[in-house]
């Protein structure tokens, strides 16, 4: 990354910037999310755009400018038994990274967590943006009063576009009130094969399951699948029994009910801290669940399985190219955690099919005909 690090306080600034650039930008939130472009100009970083503009708990509305710390507006939901739907990976413990994680960030990545299973991605929270395209064209798109587009929902598509549509100013969520009670349905020593099933079995129970993951080797090195639930008290321990019940066939169940014990569970998971510290490149693959066991082993190296399975995260040797290693498997492999040098050689998102990749390139032109932003990172 460029040590020229230019951080707009204003969206007028911004659009001077962009407008006056001349050569590749970098843009980034924080930069604790690994996916900045390698492109060798300057650092475009979005972080003194701060600040939430619209807050309406009675609407279960937020708006907020990009660069706004997503602590920051976690806090502000907590203080009305609110929160953001999607539970956004915190990735600074798996990549070894610092400051403080921008929700503007968390939409360029469309970083969801294990609630997605239930809740659905961030892109599926967002209901309006402001962004800045390679032109230096101020842009608005749906939410409250913002204006549409026509012929684009803005909205989604620059929820997981990195950057290299345009550079966010705002954006605005609906939001979910708080969770009152939750507990955790564990399976003990599961094969990856079972885990998956039992995981399936659940998600398709009526007993609304939040939260589906299962770890070869959990804290005391043995498998464990892990159920979560939530809700108010009497339907999370009725839900919970339930569950337990439907699935003692898979083996010894139990249900953890003590707060601070789950949400370690699973921010365990959402960060995929099992991986912390240790040697190795760490991939993410996008799966079919019934495909996920066979996913793993084909992948190798340690492995942790989210959203019932159709999430993989695997550690393994530096340098290792997962794609070749899957050959031709129905999903994407997406490059985490890697040296610069791996990540240039083998580049970080799964190449898309060519009409997919035809309409991505056209977007590119349209928002940034210059080619300016975060250039080379998606193709």
């Amino acid at each position: 990354m460029s040590s020229k690090l230019i951080c707009p306080a204003s969206e007028s600034e911004l659009s001077q910037v962009i407008n006056d650039a001349s050569g590749p930008l970098t843009v980034i939130g924080a930069g604790t999310r690994g996916f900045a472009s390698m492109n060798g100009g300057q650092t475009l970083s979005t972080r003194a755009l701060t600040g939430i503009d619209l807050y309406e708990p009675g609407a279960l509305t937020i708006v907020a400018k990009a660069g706004t710390p997503l602590a920051e507006i976690e806090d502000a939901l907590a203080a009305e038994n609110q929160r953001l739907p999607f539970e956004p990976m915190d990735h600074r413990p798996l990549l070894g990274t610092s400051g403080a994680p921008t929700i503007g960030g968390v939409v360029a990545a469309n970083a969801s967590g294990p609630r997605r299973i239930q809740a659905g991605a961030a892109r599926d929270s967002l209901i309006g943006v402001r962004f800045v395209d390679g032109q230096g064209a101020a842009i608005k798109n749906g939410g409250r009063v913002m204006k549409n587009v026509t012929g684009y929902d803005l909205v989604k598509v620059m929820a997981g576009s990195f950057g290299t549509l345009g550079v966010l100013t705002e954006v605005a969520f609906k939001v979910l009130p708080g969770v009152a009670t939750q507990a955790c349905v564990l399976i003990d020593g599961l094969s990856n094969d079972d885990a998956v099933k039992a995981m399936s079995a659940a998600l398709g129970s009526p007993y609304e399951v939040s939260g589906a993951a299962h770890t070869p080797a959990g804290l005391d090195g043995h498998p464990v699948t892990m159920l979560r639930l939530e809700g108010f008290a009497d339907s999370v321990a009725y839900r919970s029994g339930r569950l337990k019940a439907l699935l003692q066939s898979f083996g010894d169940c139990s249900v953890e009910t003590d707060p601070e014990k789950v949400s370690a569970g699973w921010v365990w998971v959402r960060d995929v801290a099992t991986f912390e510290g240790r040697p190795g490149d760490v991939w993410r693959l996008s799966v079919k669940p019934s495909d996920g066991p066979d996913v793993a082993a084909r992948a190798g190296g340690d492995v942790l399985f989210d959203w019932g399975g159709g999430l993989i995260w695997a550690l393994v040797p530096e340098g290792t190219d997962m794609r070749v290693r899957l050959a031709d498997f129905e999903g994407h492999a997406t490059l985490i955690r890697a040296s610069d040098d791996t990540k240039a050689k083998l580049g970080v998102f799964h190449p898309e099919p060519a009409p997919v990749a035809a309409l991505s390139s056209g977007l590119r032109r349209k928002f940034d005909p210059k080619g300016i932003l975060n250039s080379g990172l998606m193709g």
